[in-house]
């Protein structure tokens, strides 16, 4: 069963496009070799960031929207890890919201809101 999931990674300011494009590809290529896909890339391009990480004040910072079993976000990870042009990487697992609530004996409520004067 594949899931959701966004990874954010940040690469050194000073990597070239072409290693940032090679990272992104090595990532897609790896997901895609374990029956998964990249279906979105968000490229937020060079940030400064709120403390040095190995001492670059700044970063380039790439989103990547995984739809994913659990070994291969795994093995994406391990590939960022590896990678010495990549500082930083995060990953978190999206989780649909519905608006229904749940009562004690298990009812499904629906949530409302009322507006009052």
């Amino acid at each position: 069963m594949n899931n959701n999931y966004e990874v954010v990674f940040i690469a050194r300011p000073d990597a070239g496009d072409d290693i940032i494009k090679g990272i992104i590809q090595k990532a897609k290529d790896t997901a895609e070799s374990l029956n998964s896909q990249v279906v979105k890339v968000e490229e937020w391009g060079k940030r400064k960031m709120a403390y040095p990480i190995r001492k670059y004040p700044d970063g380039y910072y790439v989103l990547l929207n995984i739809s994913a079993n659990p070994a291969a976000c795994k093995e994406v990870e391990r590939i960022l890890r590896l990678n010495e042009d990549v500082i930083r990487y995060q990953t978190v697992k999206k989780i649909e919201v519905t608006s229904e609530k749940k009562t004690k004996k298990g009812k499904e409520v629906k949530e409302s809101k009322e507006i009052n004067p």
